[in-house]
């Protein structure tokens, strides 16, 4: 079981991790290309102070928001569909299995068709050699997965610390192209988008992400580790990859990174950054899939259903599926979040902070209240004009607390009446 990390149980005290073994892989996982992308819509809305004023709020709000479901994993040793048995029932939970893996499996597709078209593209490759690397890439970026959290470990001790290198020499060489400090100051913005939208944009960028952290978080020592390694990635690694785009944009009109230094005449840095910012994300999208799988089938054979993700996500990307998921993937980041917010409602409200063990919890098929509340927190959201990942969680903590006490109330009248 040392080697499967704990699919269906709690991650046991004696397995636990410190500070950058959990920094590292959390960073790899937020050093993401659809980010940059992000940024660079409000990079063209914004003067730079406002640009700077947008991505703390945004990424203070989506560290928060994980950092909250970090300290719980590292409380109960679970991640988030292992919590969601708790407050969506046996059967219930399910559901939340199949969001979070599909939003996953999703992303992996995209992010291997990405690498191989933008590969054959910067070293004028013959297309036809789209295919052949994406199937390549989609079987070889799970093998870092299939060794579970060791694996990751080392991958992302060696890339993060790289990329952070790439990404600090583009941007030194972007201020010097650009004309200095002052000249990227005095840059008007081109385009209008309100603080609200702006902040959606950047929470609703890794979200899904946030959500499914705790896939990491549950290997943390201490509470203050879980926190301060999400926080990390999640604050200052997602903000990191928000101003990258949006200053790309800025000054190159380019918003992801390789493209940038590719302007820049950095052409091997360029094709590394590609292979470390993709693999890095891609090894976490797939383990967060089979993790979820796992919960779904009910079975701890996390590497078979790793290597059998990477085969769908792969399929997908040959036949040009991820084109049509994108938009499809994005709205789910609308559905996603208030799964965290009923988790941490039921790990306070009705646990108090607690979980019993697993294996020995009596859990319904169906946890109504959970359900009922996902569900009001859903349409919220989806309804909302402003911040509907915020709405979805804090509705879904609102709700689940309402249904709580109107089921208390109902079950004490129904004693009262016998």
């Amino acid at each position: 079981m040392t080697q499967s990390d704990y699919p269906l149980i709690e991650v046991p005290k004696s397995k636990r991790r410190g500070l950058l073994p959990m920094a590292f892989i959390l960073l790899g996982f937020t050093f993401f290309t659809a980010t940059m992308w992000a940024g660079g819509t409000l990079g063209t809305a914004f003067s730079f102070f406002e640009l700077l004023l947008v991505i703390l709020v945004g990424n203070l709000l989506l560290g928060t928001y994980a950092s909250c479901l970090a300290f719980i994993a590292y409380k109960s040793g679970l991640n988030s569909v292992l919590m969601g048995r708790f407050c969506f029932g046996e059967i219930g939970s399910k559901l939340s299995d199949f969001i979070l893996g599909f939003t996953q499996i999703g992303w992996y597709a995209w992010g291997t068709a990405t690498l191989a078209i933008v590969l054959v593209k910067v070293t004028g490759t013959p297309d036809a050699w789209q295919t052949p690397l994406m199937v390549l890439f989609g079987m070889a970026f799970c093998i870092t997965a299939m060794i579970g959290f060791r694996g990751m470990d080392m991958l992302s001790r060696v890339a993060v610390p790289a990329m952070l290198i790439f990404i600090l020499i583009s941007l030194y060489t972007g201020l010097v192209d650009v004309g200095g400090v002052s000249v990227l100051f005095g840059i008007e913005p081109t385009q209008s988008l309100s603080f609200t939208a702006a902040i959606t944009i950047v929470i609703g960028t890794f979200v899904s992400g946030a959500t499914q952290a705790t896939n990491w978080s549950r290997f943390a020592k201490s509470g203050k580790i879980a926190i301060w390694a999400t926080m990390a990635a999640f604050f200052i690694g997602n903000g990191l990859m928000v101003l990258t785009g949006a200053l790309g944009t800025l000054i190159y009109q380019q918003a992801d990174i390789v493209d940038v230094m590719l302007a820049q005449g950095f052409v091997v840095l360029a094709v590394l950054m590609l292979f470390l910012n993709i693999w890095t994300t891609q090894d976490n999208t797939i383990y967060n899939f089979a993790v979820a799988g796992c919960n779904l089938l009910r079975t701890d054979k996390r590497r078979t259903i790793t290597v059998i993700g990477a085969a769908i996500g792969t399929t997908m990307a040959v036949f040009g599926m991820y084109n049509f998921l994108i938009p499809f993937l994005v709205l789910l980041g609308t559905f996603i979040p208030p799964i965290g917010g009923v988790i941490m409602a039921d790990f306070w409200l009705r646990h108090k902070g607690q979980y019993p063990l697993l294996a020995n919890a009596q859990l319904p098929d169906f946890n109504w209240i959970g359900l009922g509340s996902y569900a009001i927190a859903s349409a919220a959201a989806y309804a909302s004009p402003i911040m509907p990942p915020i709405v979805g969680v804090l509705m879904a903590m609102v709700s689940y607390g309402i249904l709580s006490f109107l089921a208390f109330r109902k079950t004490a009248k129904a004693l009262d009446a016998q």
